[in-house]
């Protein structure tokens, strides 16, 4: 499960150039990327969404990396993807545990100490998502920032799910990162307007 989590890369129409998406993925996974989630939030129309997420699924696949949904369960569900990963105000975590547990891996964002720990008791999820670590500008709704205490705060606590930071995470910041506690790194903008991802991601690494 870690390996999978080394470099985690989440993208969405809204983080690129107009039909720029799949070409920038598929870049990004001959990159050495290690999973990626679908995270649209410019795109409305559901038939629009649905298409476009199966045709990152059919890139992802042919690159053997796992593909994951952001938020949308039913979706996640009816495509077959690989997991799905869940916010604090999003669909209740029981009921995405009830809806995919042994369908596909599951991932919940957590914000502070008390909601890690509450995610360490739902044995079903797979790993937590951890962050915002630094200040972002790829997420408009970012929670407040967390620091990098907060990973090592988890990690004292005994809570052993794998973590995924996120948030404003630069190759500069990578081993500060995993130094913390956290098994990868889940990166919008630095891959996305990166002028030379091999690199990006291997400095993730």
């Amino acid at each position: 499960m870690s390996e999978m989590l080394d470099v985690y890369f989440i993208a969405g129409t809204q983080d690129v150039l107009a039909g720029e998406l799949l070409p920038v993925l598929e870049d990004a996974l001959k990159s050495g990327v290690t999973c990626f989630q679908f995270r649209e939030k410019k795109l409305t129309e559901p038939a629009k969404i649905e298409s476009l997420a199966k045709s990152c699924q059919e890139i992802c696949r042919k690159y053997q990396v796992p593909f994951f949904v952001n938020d949308d369960v039913k979706l996640a569900l009816k495509i077959g993807a690989d997991g799905v990963h869940v916010g604090q105000e999003d669909m209740a975590i029981s009921k995405v545990i009830a809806s995919c547990a042994g369908k596909m891996k599951i991932g919940l964002s957590v914000n502070t100490l008390e909601q890690a720990d509450e995610a360490a008791s739902c044995k079903a999820l797979d790993y937590i998502g951890v962050g915002p670590i630094f200040a972002t500008i790829s997420k408009a709704d970012a929670k407040p920032v967390t620091g990098l205490k907060l990973l090592q705060e988890i990690r004292d606590s005994g809570v052993t799910l794998p973590i995924v930071a996120i948030g404003g995470i630069t190759p500069e910041r990578a081993k500060w990162v995993r130094e913390s506690g956290a098994q990868g790194m889940a990166v919008i903008s630095a891959i996305t307007k990166s002028e030379n991802r091999r690199e990006t991601v291997a400095a993730f690494q």
